[in-house]
């Protein structure tokens, strides 16, 4: 029997500890009798790659499927280099890591902690990043109270409209009654808001926390938690007291979220993987004993811990973008003209994500836990009419997609940031770093002794692939999972392992319209 990589073999025990959690598939939602479309037709286009992009200048792309980073190209050291096209990367700030994902607001950017390792330090909590010179970003302030260091996990969100930025403190996949707010109209120095409610561990919110999204008035701050998957309406018409005003708990394990421009619905992303929709008027108006209906509810097979809803429209018509995080579900685009029977109109993915070559993602994603090549979140450069989708597809790195015409996409750009293999112990923030979300076991400490008897095991550099993998965990690509925020022809974006960097987009493969506003993930 030929032996396996220690890397690849711990890929297939996360594999299948994986599959043993997938829920039971209830199928691809149907398309309300007598309108366009079937499920034949839905289940085409979930097998269809977004047009490849046609990379200029002094570009350095994949050598393959188009988004995988080949199992060769990760024991050779080439993905230490990194991959890009039509992107170029003019600055940026490491740090420690950058924690799951991050949020920007006007020239400032906050890089998500992730707990235990950002209490390591230098910079605990809550990094901000000032990007007045993009070339050079610089550490300006950390925060620190109770819900900055217990980790933010998705939750860290700002409000344009009230310059609020919150998040939430999740230690471990959830946490709870850790809520900090804060005034950003000096963006690099945050002022806290509420020095009690939330932030005294003597008076906590009762929330459940993991993510997080605001109400585009920014009056209202939605919680959500995985396990269970309660979640709350938090007011923060006073900011200093942010106070609940409804909970409910829509499903066994919610996630990411979004809202539409005049905060009466709720696009709610199931981590069984399919959508919830929720009419959140009585909570936008402030009704005495708001109720929250469920307006609908949809479930897929292709892909699992549907993670965002972006509300976006189309010559007046509404739409969401839907990101799965496993499963290899891609980004869906969802029309909800009715939002009592959305459906499934078209589906964004890499060829890495089709099933006929699953083999080869397995194949080279192995020992990287089971986050591989998933969407995670994105971002669209403008609400209404779209012209471009960028997505952090976590070990695919930053994607960018033409979505003028949004059942024709196709990719324009990617950026890949480079390997930060063998550099696990510099990166306290960087979850993949860890190796402490789902998966990647760490050795024993008596199987690092065997493995230093055995002459296998550098302590100084843990570079080999063999012993990198064994004590660290696998750093052959990064994981991206924050959306990339869009600022003019520029992308902000965070890795786990590369923390922020700033990208410049081709000039001719993307010209931002006139009236385009910057936008993060919701």
């Amino acid at each position: 029997m030929r032996s396996l990589p220690v890397r690849r073999v711990r890929r297939l025990i996360a594999l299948v500890a994986a599959a043993a959690l997938l829920p039971v598939a209830t199928g691809v939602a149907q398309p309300p009798e007598g309108s366009a479309g079937s499920i034949q037709e839905v289940q085409g286009i979930a097998n269809t790659a977004a047009g490849r992009a046609d990379c200029r200048g002094d570009a350095m792309p994949e050598p393959g499927l188009q988004g995988d980073v080949s199992a060769a190209d990760r024991d050779s050291g080439r993905s230490t280099q990194g991959y890009r096209c039509n992107i170029t990367r003019v600055g940026g700030y490491a740090g420690r890591g950058g924690g799951i994902t991050s949020t920007s607001f006007d020239h400032c950017v906050y890089l998500g902690s992730f707990f235990p390792g950002n209490l390591l330090g230098p910079a605990t909590g809550v990094q901000v990043i000032d990007v007045s010179d993009p070339t050079n970003p610089v550490l300006t302030a950390t925060l620190t109270e109770p819900a900055m260091l217990a980790g933010t996990w998705e939750s860290l969100k700002v409000n344009p409209v009230r310059k609020l930025l919150v998040g939430t403190g999740a230690p471990a996949l959830t946490g709870a009654g850790l809520i900090s707010v804060y005034d950003v109209s000096d963006c690099a120095h945050p002022r806290l808001l509420n020095p009690g409610p939330g932030t005294d561990l003597t008076l906590p919110v009762p929330i459940t926390a993991h993510e997080g999204g605001f109400s585009p008035d920014g009056n209202t701050y939605w919680a959500s938690g995985v396990v269970p998957g309660i979640v709350s309406a938090v007011d923060l018409t006073d900011p200093a007291t942010p106070r609940v005003i409804w909970q409910g708990m829509p499903g066994t394990s919610m996630h990411g979220m979004g809202l539409r421009a005049d905060g009466n619905r709720l696009y709610l992303a199931n981590n069984m993987g399919g959508l919830t929709i929720l009419d959140t008027s009585a909570v936008q108006r402030r009704d005495p004993d708001p109720q929250v209906p469920v307006i609908a509810e949809m479930t897929w097979t292709d892909g699992w811990a549907t993670q965002q809803a972006i509300p976006v429209e189309y010559g007046g018509r509404p739409y969401l973008f839907v990101a799965d995080e496993a499963g290899s579900g891609g980004v869906k685009l969802i029309d909800i003209f009715d939002d009592t029977q959305p459906r499934v109109v078209n589906s964004i993915k890499l060829e890495i994500n089709l099933s006929e070559h699953r083999d080869n993602a397995i194949a080279s994603s192995m020992g990287g836990s089971i986050f591989a090549y998933d969407a995670h979140y994105c971002a669209a450069d403008r609400p209404s009419n779209p012209t471009a989708l960028a997505c952090g597809w976590i070990s695919s790195g930053i994607r960018v997609f033409d979505v003028r015409d949004p059942f024709h996409v196709r990719e324009i750009a990617y950026y890949n940031p480079p390997a930060k293999t063998g550099h696990n112990i510099e990166l306290w923030n960087s979850p993949h770093a860890l190796a402490s979300i789902i998966g990647a076991p760490v050795l024993s400490a008596p199987s690092v002794m065997q493995a230093l008897n055995d002459g296998i095991f550098d302590p100084a550099t843990a570079m080999s692939t063999r012993t990198g993998d064994l004590a660290f965990g696998d750093l052959s690509t990064d994981w991206c999972f924050s959306a990339p925020e869009w600022h003019g022809t520029q992308l902000w974006a965070a890795c786990a392992d590369n923390g922020f960097s700033t990208l410049q987009l081709a000039p001719e493969v993307y010209t931002p319209p006139a009236d385009q506003r910057s936008t993060g993930g919701a």
